[in-house]
């Protein structure tokens, strides 16, 4: 019986397709979803910040691996990935249970060295103290975006397809999971709860990637995206970003300011919107 293999769709595809694929065996890949300029104009912001960027300060992070964070004010184009509207749709449509709002979770480019060994596999949402989620909840949501092609050779991330309905407790041998290879421009998305890992890097080139991941509006967000960003910094981003970026309500009586008011008023002078999400119980 061969080992199932991580679907693959056109950057034209609808996000309804995306989405059921994507629940249904724990990864995607979306083939050149960004152009050439794009990726071009991301790599000259991200140089200087990968140049003075430290290698990682243990194997998990990678000893040769550079990666860098707070990336909507270092590297401007980077708002492009982190409110694609297709991406969006997919993870709007997948993480359960969302009954309000979904925010940022991290941003971070991630630079793997020549002669950098695999990853460990993991799963994204053991960030939340290693909490064991129901397996029919998806609380999170990574999306991995090539920046240099994706190669087996150059540490291409590795995955588990089929892996996010199984217990935290099975552990998967690397020889399970297969490369995401891709070619400059396409995303990789995969649940919190999907085995993966960085690929080992064979080739004589850095392998670069952008990791952007979305989570639950009541859960806590990885990168503290409160002190990441000053407020002159997020009253200057688009609305959309500001509401990824946790400045809403993240469900009923759940982030608000002055007991009641939502953080988006303190972004602009209109003070009309409400703090709290209406009480409906289930």
């Amino acid at each position: 019986m061969s080992s199932p293999t991580i679907p693959r769709f056109s950057h034209d595809t609808n996000a309804e397709e995306v989405g059921a694929a994507l629940r249904d065996h724990g990864a995607v890949i979306i083939e050149r979803l960004l152009d050439t300029d794009t990726c071009d104009r991301l790599a000259a912001e991200l140089q200087p910040w990968w140049e003075t960027t430290p290698n990682g300060a243990d194997p998990f992070s990678g000893l040769s691996t550079r990666r860098t964070g707070g990336l909507l004010t270092k590297c401007p184009t980077s708002a492009e990935l982190v409110a694609h509207p297709l991406v969006l749709d997919v993870v709007d449509r997948t993480l359960w249970p969302k009954k309000t709002t979904f925010q940022l979770h991290l941003t971070q480019s991630i630079a793997i060295g020549p002669g950098s060994p695999a990853q460990m596999l993991h799963r994204d949402h053991w960030c939340f103290d290693f909490f064991p989620f129901p397996r029919d909840v998806d609380v999170e949501v990574s999306t991995i975006w090539a920046l240099t092609d994706f190669t087996e050779e150059s540490g291409a991330t590795r995955v588990v397809p089929d892996s996010h309905r199984t217990p935290d407790e099975r552990r998967y041998d690397p020889s399970e999971s297969q490369p995401a290879t891709m070619p400059r421009g396409s995303v990789v998305l995969y649940l919190g709860s999907t085995v993966h890992g960085g690929g080992a890097n064979q080739s004589d080139a850095v392998r670069i990637g952008i990791n952007v991941d979305y989570v639950l509006g009541w859960l806590r967000q990885e990168e503290n995206q409160y002190l990441t960003y000053s407020l002159d910094e997020v009253r200057a981003m688009p609305e959309r970003l500001q509401r990824l970026l946790g400045y809403e309500p993240g469900a009923y009586a759940l982030g608000y300011v002055d007991g009641g008011r939502s953080p988006m008023t303190m972004l602009s002078d209109d003070t009309s919107e409400v703090g709290a999400q209406s009480f409906e119980p289930r």
